[in-house]
């Protein structure tokens, strides 16, 4: 969604999350074409071409879509709300409000750091070096996806190696990524 042109994707996993998430892009401007179950067609906006969207981003059950949202929508010049369905009201979104705050954005929660997440749009984003207090590939995606929209280099330490999705996607787009291992 994020990339320039048209991206096809094979093998999407037909999910309640994925397609949650695929919606929500779609309410942000992005067209996405399902020529054929695990098919998607997406046509990328770029890095600025997201649009602000009149309701609130319901990310139903989605706990990871939630939390890379947080990352992307943190560096829009637009205001967003995050929400989900009853039992993704009740997790803890701290761990990514947290580090995307010390970049410079300004996320609003219930207390606990508990969804819907109100994301200030407009936030000028810096990058940050940031150790996770727990190794969570979600919490570090987030991070990386927000960097995309800040000034200076961004660098995630973990406690040990998570999944690296999201390293080898933004890679393979043409984004600078480094991996050192200790």
């Amino acid at each position: 969604s994020l990339a320039e042109g048209v991206s096809r994707i094979d093998g999407f996993l037909e999910g309640e999350d994925t397609r949650a998430t695929a919606a929500v892009f779609q309410q942000l401007g992005v067209r996405i074409e399902a020529p054929s179950p695990q098919s998607r067609i997406v046509h990328g906006v770029g890095l600025r071409g997201l649009r602000a969207s009149a309701d609130a981003l319901d990310c139903g059950n989605a706990g990871t879509g939630m939390r890379l949202l947080a990352g992307v929508l943190a560096g829009q010049a637009f205001d967003s709300t995050l929400v989900g369905d009853a039992s993704l009201s009740k997790r803890p979104m701290r761990r990514v409000i947290d580090p995307l705050s010390r970049m410079g954005a300004i996320i609003d929660s219930e207390t606990g750091g508990l969804p819907p997440l109100r994301i200030h749009g407009g936030s000028a984003l810096h990058g940050i070096d940031y150790e996770l207090p727990v190794a969570s590939a979600q919490v570090k995606s987030a991070i990386l996806l927000a960097s995309l929209y800040a000034d200076g280099e961004t660098i995630v330490r973990e406690p040990h190696p998570t999944r690296d999705y999201t390293e080898r996607m933004l890679s393979a787009m043409g984004a600078r990524i480094e991996t050192a291992a200790d």
